[in-house]
């Protein structure tokens, strides 16, 4: 049996399913907690939150152009650091991610019909991960049905905002947001545009691997033209205090602009967007699993592809049932600030990696990962305080169970 992934995705392909993580369920509620942090700044914090994704977009690009395999950054870190940076990596992902996948089909569930979100939740990761088993193709399929509709609502929106919107709801700035509020709302925005990391995990089942860099890119640009756009829409018709005050930023946009119609509409597009991103969170965790199955950082039964479908099937299903525990289980609203703890220091394990890289090795300019790597620490530091001490936590704990895992493989 092989164990080894098909190369089944083009450029296309990788595009869609990195737009299907980015432009997922954050950009209906993003915006509202950035616009506490920030107020009026918040395009400010939109641009250094773009700037911190260039930097980690591109050591991404170039190093999955480099390692086309299965992982991400758990891969890099291992051939350019080191194993323990690779696996603190992968660890981060791994976690941090499985717990973003319960929040998006919770977030699914809550839009569909809230007194049923729970169970709702449980039926989007059993049909998605369904989905996955029948093959990568079929995935990548769904996902850019699911992105056309999302855009095409966000279209809707933002042209209502700017051609019917009457005068701004509330224009009252929110006082005294400072540079440490700047760097808390990019914090938060960050992670609008973190899924370009699943086009890096799918790198051994992308055809032409020199595109990866290429698909990144105009995942990227899509998605910071979409946001600005919607940024702009929202501070212009609500205004900083009425938006930082939003359950649902884009329906009041709606609302605000008279465009009733439209808010239904946006609640289907945010179930919509939610299951999306959850498809994407599956496909990037399960290969990050698989990798680190292959190094035995993880049950190496997880490791195993199907003969026929060549999925890691194991990894998927492994996912699937996590996820389901922890939607039955666990109120996630604060586990998002972990979450986004561990995707910056992933991030940062990339950037290290990529400042290694020679130019013959298509490696960026040293500016670059340098940049990267610095702001990921500093926007890491910028989170409440309870998520830092959170994943100060849970990465010790899987260091812990990394030594242990060691140990007993020696005396194996």
């Amino acid at each position: 049996m092989s164990d080894a992934l098909a190369r089944r995705l083009n450029t296309s392909d990788a595009v869609t399913v990195g737009l299907s993580a980015m432009i997922g369920a954050g950009v209906f509620a993003a915006f509202a907690p950035a616009a506490g942090a920030a107020g009026s700044w918040m395009p400010a914090a939109l641009a250094l939150a773009a700037v911190v994704a260039y930097c980690n977009a591109t050591s991404s690009a170039r190093l999955a152009a480099l390692y086309p395999a299965s992982g991400g950054t758990y891969v890099y870190g291992r051939k350019r650091l080191g194993d323990f940076w690779g696996y603190l990596a992968g660890w981060g992902f791994v976690v941090g991610k499985t717990a973003s996948c319960a929040a998006m089909a919770l977030t699914f569930g809550a839009y569909v019909a809230p007194a049923l979100a729970r169970p709702l939740a449980v039926g989007a990761v059993v049909a998605l991960t369904v989905l996955n088993l029948f093959g990568i193709e079929r995935s990548a399929r769904v996902a850019r049905v699911l992105v056309a509709f999302v855009l095409a609502v966000l279209a809707c929106v933002v042209t209502a905002a700017f051609l019917g919107a009457p005068a701004v709801t509330d224009a009252r700035p929110v006082p005294g947001p400072g540079f440490a509020g700047v760097l808390q709302g990019a914090g938060l925005l960050f992670f609008a545009f973190a899924g370009y990391a699943r086009i890096a995990t799918l790198g051994e089942e992308v055809r032409e691997p020199q595109a990866i860099p290429r698909a990144i890119n105009i995942s990227l640009a899509v998605t910071l033209t979409v946001y600005a756009l919607v940024a702009a829409a929202a501070l212009t018709t609500l205004g900083p205090v009425v938006l930082a005050g939003s359950a649902m930023p884009l329906a009041d946009v709606a609302r605000a602009a008279q465009a009733g119609w439209l808010v239904p509409v946006v609640v289907a597009a945010a179930a919509v967007a939610s299951l999306g991103a959850l498809l994407a969170l599956i496909l990037g965790v399960s290969r990050t699993v698989l990798a680190m199955a292959r190094e035995r950082d993880l049950p190496s039964v997880l490791a195993a592809v199907h003969p026929v479908r060549q999925v890691p099937y194991r990894a998927e299903l492994a996912v699937g049932a996590t996820v389901i525990v922890l939607t039955l289980v666990a109120d996630l609203r604060g586990a998002i600030g972990f979450s986004s703890f561990g995707v910056l220091v992933y991030y940062a394990v990339a950037d290290a990696a990529a400042f290694t890289m020679s130019r013959e090795e298509g490696g960026p300019v040293k500016l670059v990962p340098a940049a990267g790597f610095v702001l990921c620490l500093v926007l890491a530091a910028t989170l409440p305080w309870q998520s830092v001490v959170a994943g100060l936590v849970v990465f010790a704990v899987g260091i812990v169970l990394r030594m242990m895992g060691s140990s007993l493989r020696r005396w194996s």
